[in-house]
């Protein structure tokens, strides 16, 4: 269920509204609006402030009950001491969001002091954040125990312009991250490379975009062999999809998005250890994002060509299964040995990079759930970029900050080349455990030589095994935001 949003004005002592957060800096002095809301709550708030009690500290919360009239209930929620305003709002709409779903409020009114429409956007994204859970599966609790769903959300402000553009576009992207979050917690029995097809028509259909679909047959007659390796062991077809949103100028080249669609990773034949295994359903966070991304892009209605590419399959193990020491010729001619069946969504991703030149493409960036490396080197807070033009890889890395998704980039240095070479074929698939995430990419970098190109490497941004504050446990959105960002950036 999407969340409702609307604006208005910060009459706020005299709002009727079941929950009213009101997101305060460090140091914040009661003055206008807060005055009235003070004066509404017999001077709660500032006896609140002035005994320090609440200090505004980054995701403090405080609750204040309302009075008999005004809002009924009051949510003061700290913003710290930001140095990226638009990113605290954002962050603190998230946690807004989820505060009032766990009241069971229904529906509450933010207010953040003066927003901009970039502060706007930045709420309404990290509302629709805290608001979304996945529910599809799950059988609803006895109606004694259920709270009210968290169905509307009104921002408080008064730059009225702001207000109205900063809620279209934001809910075009929280559409986009709402897609992305669903099919990336779907159960992988439910979320498999046709649902990920089917899912991809359904955009097309309702944006006017035009869609390709490739299945086993088709990547054959390419000669993608190394997609097809990942795909022998399971009896579901692979499929590679092609959307394309057609927004700028006729014959102009084409930002393209690249995603890995791994429906689930078992590791293949060098199988993973059962423990956490659970969690390779989201092996597709790549793909939930390029799909995402082209859902908002859409909605949006940005001046820019663009081009969803998604690479979909399952990687198990059977009788028919890719093994270590194979070789395969990918779509490009080059060969590849299979060092270790783990290391496949490179391998899918080889031949979609490669599909990708047919679209003359004036940049292409892709984001994979690839290297349990980059959790190691960068932890759940950023995520890996790499690339082959310096100067895509800097507008990448800042469309990921305007998004709230940072990146950090590694060295792509020749020396590293070393450690993927093969005595029996072009390229190995695995450099073992030295600098994983940097291997990786430098392998990507053989089938993306034609054009300016950039990797997101997502395995410790894209999901979450933690409760985050703004989200739970699962998925985050990531990289429905860099994606959106980079396309916005060369919009006319």
């Amino acid at each position: 269920m999407s969340l409702s949003l609307s604006a208005g004005r910060p009459e706020l002592g005299a709002l009727d509204v079941p929950l009213l957060v009101v997101a305060l800096s460090a140091g914040a002095r009661v003055e206008g609006p807060l005055a009235q809301l003070d004066t509404t709550l017999g001077g709660a708030l500032s006896r609140t402030l002035d005994r320090r009690d609440f200090r505004a500290g980054r995701d403090e919360t405080l609750h204040l009950s309302g009075a008999s009239t005004g809002p009924k209930r009051v949510l003061l929620l700290g913003l710290g001491k930001p140095t990226d305003r638009t990113a605290a709002i954002r962050r603190a709409g998230a946690i807004a969001a989820r505060q009032g779903a766990k009241m069971g409020a229904g529906e509450l009114a933010l207010y953040a002091g003066s927003l901009s429409a970039a502060d706007v956007e930045a709420a309404v994204v990290g509302l629709s954040a805290g608001a979304w859970e996945y529910t599809d599966t799950k059988t609803p609790p006895p109606a004694e125990d259920r709270r009210a769903p968290l169905t509307a959300a009104r921002i408080l402000a008064d730059d009225d312009a702001a207000l109205q553009s900063g809620i279209a576009s934001g809910s075009a992207i929280a559409e986009g991250h709402g897609l992305a979050r669903t099919l990336g917690m779907m159960p992988g029995n439910l979320c498999t490379p046709d649902f990920l097809a089917d899912t991809g028509r359904d955009i097309a259909r309702r944006h006017g975009m035009k869609v390709t679909v490739l299945g086993r047959a088709e990547m054959e007659q390419l000669g993608m062999g190394s997609f097809l390796c990942v795909a022998q062991g399971t009896p579901q077809d692979p499929k590679l999809i092609a959307l394309e949103y057609n927004g700028g100028a006729q014959g102009a080249a084409p930002v393209v998005l690249v995603g890995k669609g791994l429906c689930f990773d078992s590791g293949g034949i060098s199988i993973k250890p059962a423990q956490g295994m659970e969690w390779m359903k989201f092996d597709m966070c790549g793909a939930a994002g390029v799909l995402g991304a082209m859902e908002a892009i859409a909605r949006l209605g940005l001046k820019v060509n663009v081009v969803g590419l998604v690479g979909s399959t399952t990687n198990m193990p059977s009788g028919t299964a890719v093994k270590p020491g194979d070789v395969v010729k990918s779509m490009s001619g080059k060969f590849i040995e299979i060092i270790n069946t783990d290391a496949e969504g490179r391998l899918v991703l080889a031949d979609v990079l490669a599909y990708a030149r047919r679209y003359k493409p004036a940049a292409v960036v892709d984001a994979a759930t690839l290297t349990g490396a980059c959790v190691i080197a960068l932890g759940h807070t950023a995520t890996g970029v790499m690339g082959n033009n310096a100067e895509l890889v800097q507008e990448v890395i800042k469309a990921g900050t305007r998004a709230g998704e940072p990146g950090w980039e590694l060295p792509m240095w020749d020396d590293f080349k070393e450690l993927i070479k093969s005595d029996v074929a072009d390229v190995k698939n695995s450099g073992g455990r030295p600098a994983g995430t940097i291997t990786a990419a430098l392998f990507l970098k053989e089938f993306a030589d034609e054009y300016p190109w950039v990797h997101l490497d997502v395995a410790g941004t894209a999901y979450t095994e933690s409760d985050l504050g703004t989200v739970p446990r699962g998925p985050t959105g990531i990289p429905v935001g860099t994606f959106v960002e980079v396309a916005r950036g060369r919009a006319g």
